[in-house]
């Protein structure tokens, strides 16, 4: 089937041919040399003119003003924008202007890709530009951009779909610029992270993706099948079992970002594929893992914004330590006067459901708690909050508490109302281990699709003796939404995923 072009896709494309006719090639292999970019330029000129007598650069064009024998054009590099003068004479000192006046008045079109030669010299109204000296085509860009225009102070034609913008990210970085910024933060919160656990001798450490058996968390995995192996295999939805094997092995400390899959929905904070970073460290406990959160995340507020204080929305969020700490319990009582201590299922699926909360027969004691918190309290935990001590039906890999029967040494980190990491003093006993998968064995029989199967192979390993161990699994791409001030988790990723276009 025939593509059907716009009347400027066919004009684009009219114009490719006739640069081959010219003897131009519209997408050259050879290297191009480029020796600076428009930040040094911009940046550096002023205080040292003399460097740059000799500029070769490469952008896209992104508009330009034609006026007979001269013409302004700007282009877009990596750092932002420059413009570029051309003068008709000087880049065709012969009698033949046909490189001006065909090729660069007539086949150049925005959105193309060239190089230009030259020197940087300041315009009569101030403007610090690169007086081309040559052009060459570097990339033909065959469709147009959506370039928003201003009339009045007014902007017209922004490309602002979310879906489109999702869909052609490529496309959204070209013309929404700004929306760099987002990304290069995200790069900068994972190195921040990666610098604190470098700088403390944890070992980054990589763990399978294709798991025979889905495990690490409470969550719907996404099946495949291994031809060779003739068997079913699970996209991961955690990497926690692995890293606990390798503290097993002998390692102090490791750690790893991983791409985790949840087969579940999708929406402002939610998407199936994500990167969560999780870190486990031999002879800690949850206490101290607390510690080392506030510490670590107030230095990665610093490292990625410059401060400790963050707007987000409307709200000021401050990761200065210390954070604010309440018992699962005690948060429950403070936000809705009732007090799950020593309350039975029954009436604490009475008490959720005159809160409106939906309940279930599936739901166990620890999921019916789970649900009064997620309904009443996480809503108002906008400032960093540790929440801690959960019931044991809830943590099937973490540790009786040393003092609260009934409870785990558990805490969750929410800020704005979400939660952003999850951390345990880890189960090291593989008889207790073993006993809380036959729970969640159960729970899976009641028709909980995000019970935790079992693994006699973890179990094993906890039998050739774990250390008291402290982990911690951290959202990324929360993370990120809060230290860049964005709302969706689909603005944090580059590619979300979307539904198939029509």
């Amino acid at each position: 089937m025939q593509p059907i072009y716009n009347e400027q896709q066919i004009l684009r494309r009219q114009s490719l041919e006739q640069l081959k006719e010219m003897g131009i090639d519209p997408f050259p292999a050879e290297l191009f040399p480029i020796n600076t970019d428009s930040g040094k330029i911009k940046s550096d000129f002023s205080s040292n003119p003399t460097s740059f007598e000799n500029v070769v650069i490469a952008g896209r064009l992104m508009s330009r003003r034609i006026m007979g024998k001269a013409s302004f054009i700007v282009i877009q590099d990596s750092i932002g924008k420059i413009q570029i003068y051309v003068n008709r004479d000087e880049i065709c000192p012969e009698e033949d202007k046909e490189l001006y006046n065909t090729f660069f008045k007539k086949l150049l079109d925005i959105g193309d890709i060239i190089g230009v030669e030259g020197y940087v010299f300041t315009t009569q109204t101030g403007e610090i530009s690169v007086h081309a000296k040559s052009i060459k085509m570097l990339s033909k860009c065959l469709n147009p951009l959506p370039l928003p225009k201003e009339k009045d102070g007014v902007v017209y034609d922004a490309f602002t779909d979310p879906e489109a913008r999702y869909r052609m990210r490529y496309v959204d970085l070209i013309v929404n610029p700004q929306h760099k910024d987002i990304f290069i933060k995200r790069t900068k919160v994972v190195q921040s992270l990666r610098n604190t656990f470098n700088e403390n001798g944890y070992l980054e450490v990589e763990t399978p993706i294709l798991q025979a058996i889905h495990g690490g968390a409470a969550a719907r995995p996404f099946e495949t099948h291994h031809n060779a192996l003739d068997m079913k295999l699970y996209l991961r939805i955690a990497n926690e079992l692995y890293l606990k094997r390798l503290i097993v092995g002998g390692f102090d400390g490791v750690y790893e970002f991983a791409k985790n899959f949840r087969n579940e929905g999708i929406d402002r904070t939610h998407n199936p594929e994500f990167t969560g970073l999780e870190i486990y460290v031999a002879y800690k406990d949850y206490y101290w893992m607390m510690d080392y959160v506030e510490t670590m995340l107030d230095k990665c507020a610093t490292d990625v914004t410059g401060s400790n204080q963050v707007t987000y929305g409307d709200r000021e969020i401050s990761f200065a330590k210390p954070f604010q700490r309440y018992t699962m319990a005690e948060a429950i009582l403070k936000y809705t006067n009732f007090d799950i201590e020593g309350k039975t299922e029954a009436e604490l699926g009475t008490f959720a459901k005159s809160i409106g909360c939906e309940i279930d027969a599936k739901m166990g004691y620890g999921k019916i708690i789970d649900e009064i918190f997620s309904h009443s309290c996480e809503k108002n935990l906008i400032q960093p909050t540790f929440i801690m001590d959960y019931p044991i039906e809830m943590s099937p890999l973490t540790k009786k508490h040393r003092s609260k029967p009934g409870l785990v040494e558990r805490f969750e980190l929410f800020i704005n109302g979400k939660e952003i990491a999850n951390a345990y003093s880890e189960l090291n006993d593989p008889i207790d281990q073993k006993e809380r998968f036959m729970e969640q064995l159960k729970l899976a029989e009641k028709g909980d699709d995000e019970a935790m199967a079992m693994d006699d192979d973890f179990i094993r390993s906890l039998e050739y003796a774990m250390p008291p161990t402290s982990g911690l699994g951290l959202g990324i791409d929360r993370l990120t939404m809060i230290l860049t001030n964005q709302a969706s988790i689909q603005e944090v990723l580059f590619f979300p995923q979307m539904r198939p276009e029509n």
